[in-house]
């Protein structure tokens, strides 16, 4: 589709921005709305209902009957299955309009909504629904005197809460294995990108998924997502954001019913490319492709470069020569790689990040400015910073926009210390030829996904989530499940 057609498509859209609660469109009870502003031009793309204390109980409420009449959880594991399947099929048919949503909402370049983002998300929901009906329980080995049967259970009301960066897939990393295990779902999307989670409600509910099962509350962290965080009939939260609102997560969970709450919280990943990397030119493809990817905005960003000594102004001619490939465009021509930054907010705290790293006597190598200002939008161009100390505050900070912090390093142990003196641990690489080298350094990197010779790949197959401060939760693989299921023992006796 050509840009022209994209803006066209843009500006017939009627965008509905009310809250789904038990199968039906619903304003605030308080008749609250907030503006949903897009960062590619500042126009405002709907009023959305802003949701609180009262719509949170009124969704839960929903949520709770929707689980305790057993409509879903009730269903056998090949029916979920087919429901689910059929909601990523659904997904799939209306590809356009919610990649159209996608990056009208949070500004990333419509190619990649298109490319990554709603086949991620289907994927994700087609993935669980086939994988329910393949999980078994177990029979513990006791003795011939009893029979112990270990099962699992739906938990119950799952609260999810989620980001703005990728707002499909994160909310897909949840529904999936919650719905999948049999939960009913109260989900608070980002209110700076609302507007995909409303719209896979609706096609939810074509899907077959009945009417209170997954309902969505948008609103702002400290009205709707605490009011979700503190009630006490939600059994569990699912959080994806910064660390210090996981930390409010986890603190509010522990003052309501205790329930279980699992984050996927910040990163400052480490990318160490040793002199003996089998490949200079994928490292550097793959090192810059995956920092600048999405603007910055990923909590998996490489971030923190460090390369060896002997290779680093190699490493660096080429870096510069890719960078131009990445500048900022318009979101909605698919040949655009990088997009706006999410809303004024975001720009000002990355700008902000950039001044404190020259500030600080860091190197600017490129970049380091606030772009298409007359679009009314929120751009800025990908920055590459060299001669980067670890006490700077770009080093230590997770800046979420695009900017990358390169160090060099001649003592591989040296730089392994660095890469893990930070509080976060999400995810980190090392480059090398050495078998031996990649496998001590990855086991002594404090990492939730060590990459060797790669960067940012992954499958639904394998868990995704961090160390430390970077929460303690795992999305992904057959592991989510257990974040979302009760084990049961049933211990009979026999004779």
């Amino acid at each position: 589709m050509q840009t022209t057609q994209w803006h066209e498509r843009a500006a017939q859209l009627k965008i509905d921005g009310r809250a789904f609660i038990n199968g039906q469109r619903v304003a605030a009870e308080s008749g609250a709305v907030f503006d949903c502003i897009s960062p590619i031009d500042g126009r405002n793309l709907a009023s959305v209902a802003r949701c609180d204390v009262a719509d949170v109980d009124k969704a839960v409420v929903a949520a709770r009957s929707a689980f305790d009449d057993r409509r879903w959880a009730g269903l056998a594991p090949t029916e979920r299955k087919r429901t689910l399947i059929k909601f990523a099929d659904l997904l799939l048919q209306n590809r356009e309009e919610l990649a159209l949503l996608e990056t009208l909402d949070m500004g990333k370049p419509i190619k990649y909504s298109l490319s990554v983002d709603v086949p991620a998300s289907a994927n994700c929901i087609r993935w669980y629904g086939e994988a329910v009906d393949k999980i078994y329980d177990e029979i513990a080995p006791t003795a011939d005197s009893a029979l112990a049967l270990i099962t699992r259970e739906p938990v119950g009301v799952v609260a999810a809460i989620v980001p703005w960066n990728y707002p499909m897939i994160m909310a897909s990393w949840k529904l999936g294995p919650a719905l999948a295990a049999g939960n009913s779902v109260v989900l608070k999307p980002s209110e700076k990108s609302p507007l995909t989670a409303l719209r896979m409600a609706e096609i939810a509910l074509e899907a077959g998924i009945p009417a209170g099962v997954f309902n969505v509350v948008p609103g702002y962290g400290h009205e709707a997502g605490s009011a979700l965080a503190l009630h006490m009939d939600v059994d569990c939260i699912g959080f994806t954001g910064s660390t210090r609102v996981g930390k409010l997560i986890i603190k509010y969970a522990g003052e309501s019913n205790l329930k279980r709450a699992w984050t996927e919280l910040g990163g400052k990943s480490a990318n160490i490319v040793c002199a003996d990397c089998p490949d200079l030119d994928a490292a550097v493809r793959s090192s810059i492709g995956a920092m600048f990817f999405n603007q910055g905005e990923s909590c998996n960003a490489p971030s923190r470069l460090f390369v060896e000594e002997s290779i680093k102004a190699q490493f660096l001619e080429k870096a510069l020569a890719l960078m131009p490939s990445f500048q900022v465009g318009d979101p909605l021509d698919e040949n655009t790689v990088m997009g706006a930054i999410v809303d004024g907010i975001q720009l000002k705290s990355v700008l902000s990040y950039i001044e404190a790293g020259k500030t600080e006597g860091a190197k600017l190598l490129s970049g380091g400015v606030q772009q298409r200002s007359d679009s009314g939008g929120c751009y800025v161009s990908p920055t590459l910073f060299d001669g980067v100390d670890s006490s700077m505050t770009i080093a230590r900070e997770e800046i979420f926009g695009p900017v990358l912090s390169v160090f060099g390093f001649s003592d591989l142990q040296e730089a392994i210390r660095l890469a893990n003196a930070t509080p976060y641990g999400l995810q980190a690489a090392v480059w090398t030829s050495d078998l031996n080298k990649a496998i001590q350094t990855a086991r002594a990197l404090k990492a939730g996904t060590v990459h060797v010779n790669a960067y940012d790949e992954d499958d639904m197959t394998v868990p995704f989530g961090g160390y430390k401060q970077s929460g303690n939760g795992r999305d992904k693989s057959l592991h989510a499940f257990d974040k979302y299921t009760e084990l049961k023992t049933t211990w009979m006796r026999i004779g």
